[in-house]
C-alpha cells in the first residue's frame, strides 16, 4: 500500500484499510502488480484505457469484455445478442426511392473468434483463476490483466523492468490488434494516460489515483519484434493519431437501374459538409463490415470498434453516404458507426473507442469547418424526419447510454455554464453515472431496462413527475418510458430557452410546448447558458418547422426535378424561442442515378435557420423570424 498511499492525497483523502475500504481497488493493483512484476501505473493505465477502471457489477461491453481490465470472453458474453429495436444500421438512404433494410448482424456463432476477443481465457490460464472470478471479481480481473502484460513482455524477450518506459511493447500486445498501426495507436493512448494522470471514483465508488509521469519517453521500438502485419491506410481520411484501415464500400449497378450502396460527389465543394452523425452499429465488428461491403445495403463513413479503437473507412469524404434516414442530413454530413447497442445499457462502450472516435470527430470538425457543438456532433436520435410520414420511423441510436458529457471532454469541448440565471438558455448536463431514469423495453415491451447511467433527462408537462409525459404532436402517440421513446426527453450538450422555473424544476420550450425536467441546484442536471435564438417575426402567430431545407422552386434548374418544401407537423408558436444551430441557404443534392456525370448541387436564395425544437434538431426559414439574444 505504500505507493499507493503516496497517491491517494491527490483525490483529499487519505487511505484506511485497503481491503475493506473504498480504496481496496488501488490495493488490488498496487498487489497484482508486486505478484507479475508490472509497474503498477502500466497497469493502472491500460486499465483506464480499457474502461475508466470501472468494474461495471461484471456486466460485460459491447464485445464481451469484463471488469476493469476488460478481459474478453466473447463467446460466453456475445452468444445470445438480443434483438435491436429498429436502430443502428438499418438506415435508408432518405428519400423514397430506396430504403434497403439490414439483417442483425451478430458475431459468427461458429470459427475462429479473434484473439482480442478472448483474453479472459487466457487470463485463466496464466492466472489458474476461474473464469467466473475474471468476470465478476475486480481483484481477480486486475491480476489476469497484470499476467497477460507480464506473458507479453516475456513473449517479447523483454525483462520485467520496473521503469514503465520498457513496458510499451506488451502494451501495444495487451490491445489483441494483429497490426501494427492498431497496436502502436492503442500503446500510445495508455501513454498518453501516464504522461497525463488521473484520478477518479469509479461507478463502486472506489478510489483510484494514477501520477502523472510528464516526461515519460517509452521504447517504442520493441513494437518491431511483435511481428504484427502492415495495414494499408494509403487510402483513408484519418488523422495520424489513430489506427485507420480501408474497407470499401461498394459503388455497384445490379439491375433494372438500381444501384448502391453511396452516391458520388465532390463534398465540400457541392454539397458542403456540415455535420458529423454518430451511430451504434447494433452488431459486432466482423459482421457490420460484411454488411457495408453489400451494394445493395446502407452505407457510412467510418466504423470503429470497441475493443482497441481501431477505424476501418468505407466511403470517402467527398463522396455521399446513406445513413442517416434523411437525404438532407446525408448529403451534408459524415456517418460514424460505433460497434454497440443501444438497448443492451449494461454493454458498455470501451475508453479506447470514446477516444479514437473524439480523435475521428476533431480531425474532421478542424478539417470541414464544423462546430463542436451538439448542433453539428449529431446522434442519430437528433436527424429529424424529412417528412411528416418518415417521423414514426427514425432512428435513435445511440441512445440514452452513450456518455455525451464526457465524449464532448475528449474533443475538448466540455459542457460549461456560460451565463448566469437570466443568460435565457440552458445546457443540459446530468452527471451521467448518478442520472438514471427509468427505461422500459431492453428486452421485450414494457420490461424494465437494467438500471444504469444515462445522458438524457425525461421532460413532465408539469413541474413534477406526478404530471404527464410531453407529447410529441409529430407522433400522436402516448409517450411512455420505452428506451426508443424520444417523445419526452433530452440529452446531454442539447440547449433549450428557459421557460421558466419552479423550486427545483426548469422549463424550457420543446416542440412547440413548455416543457419541465427536474434541476434542483445540489444536484443540477443542466447548466446556464446564454446565445442566439429565433422567434417568430411580429404579428405571426406561429411559423411552420422543416425536417430538411430545400430550396425554393425557382433555384432548380429545368433538369432537376424540384423537391417540395413541406413542413412537419409541429410549429414555434408567437412568445417561444428556439436555440440556434446555424443560418444556411436552401440546398439540395440531385443524384438519383448510377452515372456520376447527373449529379448536381442546387443551392437557392431561401435562408433557413437550424434549431434545437426538441429532441431532434428543425430547420425554420429566416423569413418567418426573428433572431434576438437568449437573455434579452
Amino acid at each position: 500500500m505504500a505507493a499507493a498511499a503516496l497517491l491517494f492525497p491527490l483525490l483529499g483523502a487519505a487511505p484506511s484499510d485497503g481491503r475493506n475500504s473504498e480504496y481496496r481497488l488501488q490495493s488490488a493493483f498496487a498487489s497484482a502488480a508486486a505478484e507479475y512484476h508490472v509497474p503498477q501505473s502500466v497497469l493502472l493505465g491500460v486499465s483506464y484505457l480499457q474502461s475508466r477502471w470501472d468494474a461495471h457489477a461484471g456486466a460485460p461491453s459491447v464485445t464481451g469484455g469484463y471488469g476493469p481490465m476488460h478481459l474478453t470472453d466473447a463467446r460466453t458474453a456475445l452468444a445470445d445478442v438480443p434483438p435491436h429495436h429498429g436502430d443502428g444500421l438499418e438506415d435508408a438512404r432518405g428519400d423514397s426511392a430506396r430504403a434497403p433494410l439490414l439483417p442483425e448482424a451478430k458475431l459468427p456463432r461458429t470459427g475462429e473468434i479473434p484473439a482480442r476477443l478472448r483474453t479472459l481465457p487466457m487470463a485463466a490460464e496464466l492466472t489458474g483463476l476461474r473464469p467466473e472470478q475474471l468476470r465478476t471479481d475486480p481483484a481477480a480481473n486486475v491480476a489476469g490483466g497484470a499476467a497477460l502484460l507480464a506473458a507479453a513482455q516475456k513473449e517479447l524477450g523483454a525483462p520485467l523492468s520496473s521503469d514503465p518506459a520498457d513496458w510499451y511493447g506488451a502494451v501495444a500486445r495487451f490491445s489483441g490488434a494483429d497490426d501494427t498501426a492498431t497496436a502502436t495507436a492503442y500503446a500510445n493512448d495508455v501513454y498518453d494516460v501516464l504522461r497525463t494522470g488521473h484520478k477518479r471514483a469509479t461507478d463502486a465508488g472506489q478510489l483510484v489515483a494514477l501520477a502523472a509521469q510528464p516526461r515519460l519517453s517509452p521504447d517504442t521500438g520493441q513494437l518491431r519484434r511483435a511481428g504484427l502485419r502492415t495495414l494499408d491506410a494509403t487510402q483513408t481520411e484519418c488523422p495520424p493519431t489513430v489506427s485507420c484501415e480501408w474497407v470499401p464500400a461498394p459503388y455497384e449497378e445490379f439491375g433494372e437501374g438500381d444501384y448502391g450502396n453511396h452516391d458520388l460527389g465532390n463534398r465540400p465543394a457541392s454539397p458542403g459538409i456540415d455535420y458529423i452523425v454518430i451511430h451504434d452499429t447494433e452488431g459486432a465488428w466482423e459482421g457490420v463490415l460484411t454488411m457495408v461491403q453489400d451494394p445493395t445495403y446502407v452505407s457510412w463513413q467510418y466504423t470503429l470498434r470497441s475493443t482497441d479503437g481501431h477505424i476501418a473507412q468505407h466511403v470517402k469524404a467527398k463522396d455521399v453516404a446513406w445513413h442517416a434516414g434523411n437525404w438532407y442530413v446525408n448529403a451534408k454530413s459524415i456517418g460514424l458507426e460505433h460497434e454497440g447497442f443501444l438497448a443492451r445499457p449494461d454493454a458498455w462502450y470501451t475508453e479506447a473507442m470514446y477516444r479514437s472516435s473524439a480523435r475521428l470527430v476533431t480531425y474532421l470538425a478542424k478539417k470541414y469547418g464544423i462546430p463542436l457543438d451538439r448542433q453539428h456532433i449529431l446522434g442519430h436520435d437528433n436527424v429529424p424526419g424529412p417528412t411528416t410520414s418518415t417521423i414514426s420511423g427514425m432512428h435513435t441510436d445511440p441512445g440514452p447510454y452513450w456518455d455525451w458529457r464526457h465524449y464532448f471532454e475528449l474533443l475538448g469541448r466540455p459542457f460549461e455554464p456560460t451565463a448566469g440565471p437570466n443568460g435565457g438558455l440552458v445546457t443540459i448536463r446530468p452527471d451521467y453515472a448518478t442520472n438514471r431514469p427509468r427505461y422500459t423495453g431492453c428486452v421485450s415491451a414494457g420490461r424494465p431496462c437494467a438500471d444504469h447511467g444515462s445522458s438524457a433527462v425525461r421532460l413532465y408537462s408539469g413541474p413534477g413527475e406526478s404530471y404527464p409525459l410531453i407529447k410529441d404532436p409529430g407522433l400522436g402517440s402516448t409517450p411512455t418510458t420505452g428506451v426508443n421513446d424520444l417523445s419526452s426527453r433530452v440529452s446531454t450538450g442539447q440547449q433549450y430557452a428557459v421557460a421558466g422555473r419552479d423550486g427545483d424544476w426548469t422549463a424550457i420550450w420543446y416542440l412547440g410546448q413548455k416543457a419541465w425536467f427536474k434541476n434542483p441546484k445540489t444536484k443540477p442536471t443542466a447548466v446556464n447558458a446564454t446565445g442566439l435564438v429565433v422567434t417568430p417575426k411580429d404579428g405571426l402567430k406561429s411559423v411552420p418547422v422543416y425536417g430538411r431545407a430545400y430550396p425554393e422552386a425557382a433555384a432548380y434548374p429545368t433538369d432537376v426535378p424540384a423537391q417540395a418544401v413541406s413542413s412537419l407537423p409541429y410549429t414555434v408558436p408567437a412568445g417561444q424561442r428556439y436555440a440556434v444551430g446555424d443560418k444556411l441557404p436552401g440546398e439540395y443534392y440531385y443524384a438519383v442515378t448510377f452515372d456520376g456525370a447527373s449529379h448536381r448541387g442546387v443551392v437557392g436564395k431561401d435562408l433557413y435557420y437550424e434549431i434545437q425544437f426538441g429532441h431532434r434538431v428543425g430547420f425554420v426559414r429566416a423569413a418567418d423570424v426573428r433572431v434576438v439574444e437568449s437573455g434579452a
